[in-house]
């Protein structure tokens, strides 16, 4: 259950358009469209699918938490700069208004049908009215963390990961407000950020080395894994690569030496199984090497492993990538109890099928008409 990625912010921000502004002047006043994140979003939840469906020992699916908490906050403050380059603030009732509908009618339906079937016994589990509460509240990490995940309906554990995203909502605008109109220049603000990320890893390690807390408690909580999402607003403040233009030093350095040590890195970080080592530092390197390694996959999308990203059909699944992440494991439990004899397999490739006709479904109609909305109330 803990390796399940969140992804409440990744499908949260709108920006369309095929190559990177050189200003954030000039980015302020066309549609933005951000090459590879689609991509990215699918290979991210594709992670947590393939961890979830039994590949847990094998597939690095805490990763996608990473990865999709790195996106969102990525996506969200350059969403914030575009608009203060406008207007020199941020509208706080837009951004929350998108926030809600965005995120919160296929949160809601999702977890509603996921309880109902569960509480009519067509998923088996137990379900408890203070656990459930506490998912429609965006508390489910903490009550994870002191209570466990029994009382939820089954599948649903992944909504402690949208509680992290709907905390970080709730201080984003006031973050940047507060940077911004301090008239703090970028690489500053950058720094401040970086600062902050120190500061939760200093805190992961007093829990984890000196009060020996357990690991869903640096795991699940905000207060230990928002810096994931702080890394993503470090890029996006300062060298942002679809705001600021191509990023200093040669395009060679990028492509042969600082792509090639992210990626070093990463995988250092998924054979080394220390258990200190992956509560405590563990997110730090992760964070800091999916800096490089969007930088390159956003300002150079035609290169060779960034296509992989830009497909078509790899794009489609990173567009539903959202109502995937909040369905997929309650599809995958289902299975599970009402086929246990189907080979494991086949029985995966089915999940996955279904997960995607149903969270097309929702694309259409619930998505695609509260994008519509959005438009409609802020024009």
């Amino acid at each position: 259950m803990t390796s399940a990625g969140s992804q409440g912010g990744v499908g949260a921000a709108t920006l369309s358009t095929a190559t990177a502004a050189p200003s954030a002047r000039r980015a302020a006043k066309t549609s933005l469209h951000i090459p590879s994140l689609d991509g990215i979003r699918a290979a991210s939840f594709f992670l947590v699918f393939l961890a979830h469906a039994g590949l847990e020992d094998r597939v690095p699916g805490g990763f996608g938490v990473t990865v999709f908490f790195f996106l969102s906050g990525y996506l969200i403050l350059t969403l914030m700069r575009v608009e203060f380059e406008k207007t020199e603030t941020v509208s706080l009732r837009a951004f929350y208004l998108r926030r809600v509908l965005r995120i919160l009618p296929p949160f809601y339906l999702v977890l509603t049908v996921a309880t109902a079937l569960t509480a009519a016994g067509v998923i088996h589990g137990a379900l408890s009215r203070a656990a459930v509460a506490a998912q429609f509240l965006h508390f489910a990490n903490y009550w994870i963390v002191y209570h466990g995940y029994d009382g939820q309906a089954p599948g649903t554990g992944v909504y402690w990961s949208l509680a992290v995203e709907e905390h970080f909502y709730l201080f984003a605008p006031w973050l940047y407000l507060l940077l911004a109109r301090g008239r703090i220049r970028p690489s500053r603000q950058a720094a401040i950020v970086l600062a902050l990320c120190a500061l939760v890893l200093a805190w992961r390690c007093v829990l984890v080395l000196h009060f020996h807390a357990p690991t869903d408690r640096t795991y699940l909580a905000t207060d230990t894994r928002v810096d994931s999402i702080l890394f993503g607003i470090a890029l996006a403040l300062y060298r942002n690569p679809v705001l600021d233009g191509p990023p200093p030093g040669s395009p060679a350095l990028w492509k042969r030496v600082l792509g090639p040590v992210a990626v070093a890195v990463l995988l250092f970080t998924f054979v080394w199984r220390n258990p200190a080592f992956r509560e405590t530092a563990r997110y730090s390197l992760q964070g800091l090497a999916l800096i490089p390694l969007f930088t390159i996959a956003i300002q150079w999308p035609d290169l060779l492993p960034c296509r992989l990203l830009n497909a078509r059909a790899v794009a489609f699944v990173g567009l539903l990538s959202y109502s995937l992440y909040l369905l997929h494991q309650v599809v995958i439990v289902a299975l599970e109890q009402q086929l246990p004899a189907v080979n494991a397999v086949l029985r995966g490739t089915l999940a996955l099928g279904l997960s995607l006709a149903i969270a097309y479904a929702i694309y259409v109609a619930i998505e695609r008409p509260c994008a519509r909305l959005r438009k409609r109330l802020q024009a």
